[in-house]
């Protein structure tokens, strides 16, 4: 335990212990460069008795290696004041700042680079779907120039350290790889001279900096990832340049994303090989990064010998306090990141900025005390009535919260159950605990009546009750053997097989889908409207396609209308042709979710003012309720 905690030295900078924050993006900028107050607070944040160093969300060296329209900028002529600002608040707190650089190339962002991406040859980025044009050799110029005044700036700016992107499918990694270089001149015949001419870029910049290298220990796309062969020779020439350490991660941002993220639902075991390959390149100091929020998994890649130092992104987020838990023994207080996607890189990539599905305060103030005690009564203990519980009472309210069933957690008790998902079931068991340890008092087997209601005299209600399976109206459906989705995963009704129908193909219909499909029944799942899993975070979705087309015995059936059961068949429509498909012996309903039903006129003549929040407003999903929950706290 106390290894985590031990010093080391990176360079000729010592670090207070073995962790790290690693460059992720936020969001949170301004489309100017500008550095916001939520930047400063939110590094601010993740410093405070945190990580020895932090590494800042990723800068391009020149305008057409953006990939975010809102990302931190190096390159413009404030970007010195700007970005020292975040240097600032990061060593208030008695913590080293790194400024990472790179340059996207067949990644980049059109929007957010100006135009079309380069890179060293032609080729379709699957994350984005833009072909890349070639670079000239004045743009591989004008590059390296950039890292050159980049390194110029992180001296002027006062960092402590410089990463450099040299893996995860960036421009670095491409001009290495065979397999996309396919350039005729000098950085085609030598792959190894365009990351020689960056770090060297670099240290003609900053002379006195020690420089961390960023890899993929394993990009996990066979047809487009960096060999082995190509990616030894950067490691040696680490080494070589005098690079101070390695930091190793998995997958390539354009053809291997879910390694990239390190989904969830990823096995541990590609990454732990990774790590031990690179191990037996090198002799620099490894960073480990990726799915390190567990403490048994810091302890492993230690005892092992395949990491010096551990990286903590997303558990950091999810809980700013976590490292300052760990040293004082206070796991059970974690709140632990479930590696969905869903509040991060989901917001992200649909233009919001970065969030939390368990950290509704991520990057913002604490909140204040409320000006008067008010007694609050929430009806509903699942993650809405949760959430606005635990805030109300952190404000100072009075505040009781009623659930009529045996336990908290609503429909969240039942989503880690689904296949890859199981690592939710930790932040689950956490917000029980905030409750739990919380000023609240929590009423389970209790149903919120109007007698209820006037026998606790609550100055607000707040009705979180949240959301009841919709039934669709289909001719025969009475005569099926129904589950809903919630029954299914209650086990409170046993399925018939062998063949089963699932009724709605989106989020949940699809994680149904695949959990009976390794079961081994036969199972075909229906989307009426939108295509198949359309809200889902995209990794979660391709990822779960991915593994659905791969089982002979999952059928999904999109743009599909279930028009009526008989005894003989299910009648439907698909795209405006009819089927008739033999009769199932299961049906399960995953046909979207409804509110569940409102106050009725007696309570609400029993309290002066009622707040309904979360799937009671307005089914959406886990974030949207927490945060419905954190937000009506802040105003009350």
């Amino acid at each position: 335990m106390e290894r985590m905690f031990a010093p080391f030295r990176i360079g000729d900078r010592e670090l207070v212990n073995r962790f790290v924050f690693p460059p992720i993006k936020l969001g949170y900028g301004k489309p100017d460069g500008s550095v916001t107050d939520r930047q400063l607070l939110f590094y601010s944040q993740i410093a405070k008795d945190g990580p020895a160093m932090i590494i800042l969300e990723p800068v391009a060296v020149t305008p057409s290696g953006r990939e975010h329209p809102k990302q931190l900028c190096v390159h413009l002529p404030k970007s010195v004041t700007e970005l020292q600002k975040i240097v600032d608040v990061i060593h208030e707190q008695g913590r080293l700042a790194c400024l990472h650089l790179n340059h996207a190339g067949a990644a980049a962002n059109p929007k957010a680079a100006g135009g079309q991406p380069k890179a060293p040859s032609t080729i379709t980025c699957a994350t984005t779907g833009q072909e890349s044009a070639v670079m000239t050799l004045d743009e591989i110029e004008t590059i390296l120039g950039g890292y050159q005044a980049a390194g110029k700036k992180a001296v002027s700016a006062g960092f402590d350290m410089i990463e450099v992107q040299g893996g995860h499918g960036y421009l670095v990694s491409q001009f290495l790889n065979s397999k996309i270089n396919k350039r005729e001149d000098e950085f085609g015949k030598d792959r190894l001279l365009f990351a020689a001419r960056v770090l060297a870029s670099v240290k003609e910049g900053a002379p006195n900096i020690p420089i961390i290298l960023r890899v993929s220990g394993n990009e996990m796309s066979p047809e487009f990832g960096i060999s082995e062969e190509d990616f030894t020779p950067l490691l040696r020439l680490a080494e070589e340049e005098g690079v101070a350490a390695i930091h190793v991660g998995m997958g390539n941002s354009c053809f291997s994303p879910p390694w990239y993220f390190h989904h969830g639902s990823l096995p541990d075991k590609p990454q732990m090989d990774s790590l031990s390959w690179v191990r037996g390149q090198t002799s620099l100091p490894i960073i480990a990064a990726g799915r390190m929020g567990r403490k048994e998994k810091v302890l492993e890649v230690m005892d092992k010998g395949v990491a010096d130092l551990v990286a903590l992104g997303r558990p950091l987020i999810a809980d700013p306090d976590l490292v300052l838990k760990w040293r004082e023994s206070r796991e059970d207080e974690v709140m632990s990141c479930g590696y969905c996607l869903q509040g991060c890189l989901h917001r992200l990539k649909n233009g919001n900025p970065l969030g939390c599905n368990l950290n509704p305060e991520v990057g913002l103030p604490s909140l204040e005390p409320a000006p008067h005690s008010l007694r609050v009564l929430v009806a509903g203990g699942g993650p809405a009535g949760m959430s606005v519980a635990f805030y109300l009472s952190k404000r100072g309210h009075q505040v009781t919260l009623a659930e009529a069933d045996d336990h908290l957690g609503g429909q969240f008790t039942l989503a880690w159950q689904a296949p890859g998902k199981s690592d939710m079931e930790a932040g689950l068991k956490a917000l029980e605990r905030q409750v739990m340890k919380s000023p609240v008092s929590v009423m389970l087997n209790t149903k919120v009546d109007a007698a209820f209601v006037q026998e606790q005299g609550p100055e607000v209600l707040v009705w979180a009750a949240g959301a009841v399976q919709n039934i669709p109206d289909i001719p025969g459906l009475q005569d099926q053997h129904v589950l809903t989705s919630l029954e299914y995963f209650k086990g409170v009704k046993d399925v018939l097989g062998p063949r089963v129908l699932v009724i709605g193909a989106g989020r949940v219909g699809l994680e149904i889908a695949e959990k009976l499909g390794k079961e081994g029944y036969e199972v075909v799942a229906t989307k009426r409207t939108d295509p198949i899993g359309s809200m889902m975070e995209m990794i979660t979705r391709k990822l779960l396609l991915m593994l659905l087309e791969k089982m002979s015995n999952v059928t999904l059936m999109p743009h599909t209308t279930v028009k009526k059961f008989s005894a003989e068949a299910v009648e439907m429509e698909q795209d405006g042709v009819q089927k008739s498909l033999e009769p199932f012996q299961t049906v399960i309903l995953s046909s979207g979710m409804n509110p569940a039903k409102g106050p009725d006129r007696e309570i609400e003549k029993a309290v002066p003012r009622i707040e309904v929040i979360g799937d009671a407003n307005q089914v959406q999903d886990i974030f949207s309720a927490i945060h419905s929950g954190y937000e009506l706290a802040r105003d009350i």
